[in-house]
């Protein structure tokens, strides 16, 4: 069964979402059959590079609401965070284009390390004093600490291109499923879940989605054939 998760680094429910679907599929039966791919899609797409300001300040803008109700926001997004047993800054926070990172993600897909990748991305962000929006090296040191070769990674940084038509691809697709915002699970392409749903509610939709796959149908075929089981292969007699 394939997990597809659509999310965004500067998303703060997408990283709190992330650790409760991971809780539930720690507890998931059969979770060894589970594959769980992660897609891109951007809180601001189209942003300027250096387009860089904190995050209350971001919040006070783009939603009308006060400093006050700004910070009221982020302690309660601090305090979902630490019942999930996840760090989280509420104050000092930078808001920038994950653009770059996306496609750092999508080299390290390629590489098998876009779940590393992926959790130091996060914990960057949402824990650690250093900005990810205003410092290309440290996009590096982050990319390095997940197993990826740091030339590589500069070399990917260097190039707009580079797995910009898969970043878009992976938005195109969000956007014709129905995605309105993030995280957005989507299981075996038959459910999709949106937001950051308690563990529960990620067990209920696994428990389903697994238990309606259709059993496997074998094609008719010649009897009698070669094949390996139990007992050994069969050795061609001439």
């Amino acid at each position: 069964m394939r997990v597809e998760i659509w999310s965004d680094i500067a998303c703060p429910w997408c990283y709190v979402g992330k650790a409760r679907f991971e809780k539930a599929l720690r507890d998931f039966p059969y979770r060894d059959e589970v594959e769980v791919v992660h897609r891109s899609f951007e809180l601001d797409p189209g942003r300027a590079k250096d387009d860089i300001q904190p995050v209350i300040t971001m919040l006070t803008k783009k939603y009308g609401m006060s400093a006050a109700q700004a910070e009221a926001g982020e302690d309660n997004l601090g305090a979902q965070a630490a019942a999930e047993g996840l760090d989280y800054r509420t104050r000092g926070r930078d808001h920038g284009s994950t653009f770059d990172m996306h496609r750092l993600l999508h080299f390290a897909k390629e590489q098998g390390r876009q779940e590393q990748l992926l959790d130091l991305l996060y914990r960057a962000n949402f824990a650690e004093e250093r900005s990810v929006f205003d410092d290309d090296e440290l996009l590096v040191e982050l990319a390095s600490a997940a197993g990826l070769d740091a030339e590589a990674v500069r070399a990917v940084l260097a190039d707009p291109g580079a797995y910009a038509d898969e970043v878009r691809a992976d938005e195109r697709e969000a956007a014709q499923l129905g995605a309105s915002g993030v995280p957005f699970f989507v299981l075996d392409r038959k459910y999709g879940v949106s937001g950051a749903q308690p563990a529960e509610v990620f067990a209920q939709a696994l428990t389903q989605a697994y238990g309606e796959r259709p059993p496997l149908k074998i094609v008719d075929g010649v009897d009698g054939v070669d094949a390996c089981g139990p007992d050994g292969c069969a050795v061609p007699q001439h």
